[in-house]
């Protein structure tokens, strides 16, 4: 069973919420919050596996809460998701890099939702396609907080030219299989790849590989085109 702790200031949000994820057998709603502090206490209280963060709350927002829950060592099996209403939300970047695994917008379909949250629980990142080509947009205007435009970090010299484009192919939303068959190698070596790189860069999921993807300029603005679309061209 998926253990589901709501943050949102709205209550009648997490009545929605509330209700759709009660309907599926494998996920279970165990609290509400009001806003960032609150989702904080409960989260240490409640021990989710999953968190649904709203970013704009009062008292505490949903990047702080972010930050304090990731960084609590007795949180580490907790996983942040956090839901907006923003497509151009300028605290995306932030909150994934205060450790958040993953974005989605609330008017997503409710099967997308609660697949989310699987994923989530499972390990793995998440960036909802509507807010990932905001901050991309952001970028291209240059238009990113000073704290997130920052000098070419020195991990990205320890990355193999390989390593290097795997982080590539994580950032434009490749999953280990899909980045085994553009690189023309094994599901289990891909995965490799991207652990090395993980370790190596200090990340804690891929969600994290994205940012450091486009701090380190590995990534830039506009659309990223794996070789095996340029193929079918």
């Amino acid at each position: 069973m998926i253990r589901v702790l709501l943050a949102d200031d709205q209550a009648l949000v997490r009545a929605g919420f509330r209700g759709l994820i009660d309907t599926a057998p494998d996920l279970r709603v165990v609290g509400e919050a009001a806003n960032g502090g609150e989702a904080v206490a409960m989260t240490r209280d409640l021990l989710p596996d999953v968190v649904l963060m709203d970013l704009r709350m009062p008292d505490v927002d949903g990047v702080t809460a972010t930050r304090r829950i990731t960084e609590d060592s007795r949180l580490t099996g907790v996983r942040v998701l956090v839901l907006t209403t923003f497509t151009e939300e300028p605290d995306v970047f932030a909150a994934l890099r205060s450790g958040a695994s993953g974005f989605l917008v609330k008017d997503a379909e409710p099967e997308e939702l609660l697949h989310a949250i699987r994923l989530i629980a499972a390990g793995e990142s998440l960036l909802s396609p509507q807010v990932t080509g905001a901050v991309i947009a952001r970028f291209a205007r240059s238009e990113m907080p000073d704290e997130i435009r920052r000098p070419e970090p020195p991990e990205l010299a320890l990355l193999t030219a390989r390593e290097r484009e795997v982080v590539q192919l994580v950032a434009a939303g490749l999953s280990n299989d899909e980045i085994a068959a553009e690189l023309v190698v094994s599901p289990l070596t891909a995965k490799t790849h991207v652990s090395r790189v993980m370790i190596k860069i200090d990340a804690h999921d891929r969600a994290q590989l994205v940012v450091f993807a486009y701090q380190s300029g590995l990534v830039t603005p506009g659309p990223y085109s794996p070789r095996s679309s340029r193929r079918e061209s």
